[in-house]
């Protein structure tokens, strides 16, 4: 990779989202709780999900992984609260066809995901991205299983 490969990958404005995750840090009463790690970099993205009529209403997660992960993060946990799991099943689901498959960003309130476009030609990159979206979804759907 070169350095203008790497200069356009992490961009400030990756840099700043990286730098300011919101709801960092773990619940103490989650109504569920996912993990997810990638196996290739080895990030990883613990969140904690408060359910309550079908909607998040409280969230944390605990991120360790690389910029393009944490921007991910970023993003995710800007809009998360007050969302349903369809909405973020197929938050998980565009962003996945935008890294693999060439698809459009994500869809609103995700579309600030929009920042990873350039990791499109990353492919080692992609389940690290993936992973606070893939985590959300399955904490919900843990809940939903347990209520």
């Amino acid at each position: 990779m070169s350095d203008s490969d790497l200069i356009k990958l992490y961009s400030q404005r990756i840099l700043a989202l990286a730098a300011d995750i919101p709801h960092l840090g773990r619940l103490d009463h989650p109504t569920a709780t996912a993990r997810r790690r990638s196996p290739l970099c080895g990030s990883t993205v613990t969140v904690d999900l408060a359910v309550k009529d079908g909607r998040i209403v409280d969230f944390a997660q605990d991120v360790k992984a690389c910029a393009l992960g944490q921007a991910a993060a970023s993003v995710v946990g800007g809009v998360i609260v007050g969302l349903g799991r369809a909405d973020v099943e197929r938050a998980r689901d565009e962003l996945r066809a935008m890294l693999k498959d060439g698809g459009p960003v994500p869809s609103a309130p995700f579309d600030g995901l929009e920042v990873l476009l350039p990791a499109r030609d990353y492919k080692n990159r992609h389940a690290s991205i993936l992973l606070a979206l893939e985590a959300t979804a399955e904490a919900f759907a843990s809940a939903e299983a347990a209520a």
